[in-house]
């Protein structure tokens, strides 16, 4: 497969029914970019800035999301007065996920469907039943 290298540009691309993969994007600026009808299988996004990224239509079966937030102290762009700014996920199939060490203070579910939904091996439906009497 042949290698296009693009480097110190400021192009724009566009790029249609191609095959790039195994490509790698370093250091780069890619706001506005649209990815609409690709396979995207095993690509990893690592120290980025993703504000305001929608991900629509997607199966996201296996992915694993981890060490989502600002930057910790300690890392260059870490601003101790930053706040992060929230989530909104809408009409997504999470059912058989587990959520792991996560601040998840201030959330609000609404209209969800929370069968054998747990919270520290204890049943939010059996909760709900008991706060409601």
């Amino acid at each position: 497969m042949d290698c296009i290298e693009i480097s110190n540009s400021t192009k724009q691309l566009l790029i249609t029914k191609a095959v790039i993969e195994k490509g790698e994007i370093n250091t780069a600026c890619i706001n506005g970019l649209r990815m609409r009808d690709v396979a995207a299988i095993n690509i990893v996004i690592e120290d980025a800035n993703l504000s305001d990224l929608e991900i629509k239509y997607a199966q996201l079966g296996g992915a694993y999301i981890h060490d989502i937030g600002l930057p910790p102290a300690g890392h260059p762009y870490y601003d101790p007065n930053a706040e992060q700014r929230p989530l909104r996920f809408e009409n997504c199939d999470l059912h058989g996920s587990t959520i792991t060490n996560c601040d998840l203070s201030m959330i609000n579910i609404i209209d969800c469907n929370t069968t054998g939904l747990t919270i520290n091996g204890i049943s939010v439906d059996d909760l709900l039943k008991a706060y409601k009497g």
